[in-house]
């Protein structure tokens, strides 16, 4: 049988890899029970359900005809990728709230309808956001600034 759709099929194998990848990872850490969960429990029940998204990903390939795969937007990702890259430099240092607005305004440049002013308002908004849920909400251990910008 052919493949009728290798757009379909890169995805589910990329769903499929990612989907190994962080369960392999996953296993270095106790997994517990449904009743007492350990630390491992819930990303690999998430990568469970990344691996059953590639594979009907995978077998809707074969079955539903799709278009060709054209050129890879190589500036998209490489702008995607930098802004992921950036907020992982700058979450300790910066802290979260510079660390997501700089994450947004890398990766929103990388679509063909970037405009600055509603990007910056974007980036204001998830920033504010990310703050009052992980940080106020969630109580987790993210600077809101961090110390190269004088904060504690």
């Amino acid at each position: 049988m052919r493949v009728r759709n290798a757009t379909d099929l890169l995805a589910g194998l990329l769903f499929v890899a990612f989907g190994a990848a962080f369960l392999v990872a996953a296993q270095s850490y106790p997994l517990g029970t449904a009743r007492r969960m350990g630390s491992a429990y819930f990303p690999s029940v998430l990568s469970l359900a990344l691996i059953g998204i590639g594979v009907a990903t995978l077998v809707r390939a074969w079955l539903v005809p799709g278009p060709p795969v054209r050129a890879v937007a190589g500036k998209a990702l490489a702008l995607v990728t930098a802004g992921i890259v950036l907020f992982g430099l700058l979450v300790q240092g910066a802290g979260l709230g510079l660390a997501v607005g700089a994450l947004v305004l890398v990766s929103a440049a990388a679509s063909r309808h970037f405009r600055p002013l509603p990007v910056l308002i974007l980036a204001l908004a998830l920033a504010t956001f990310s703050i009052l849920v992980f940080v106020k909400g969630l109580g987790l251990p993210f600077r809101t600034i961090g110390p190269w910008l004088g904060g504690g």
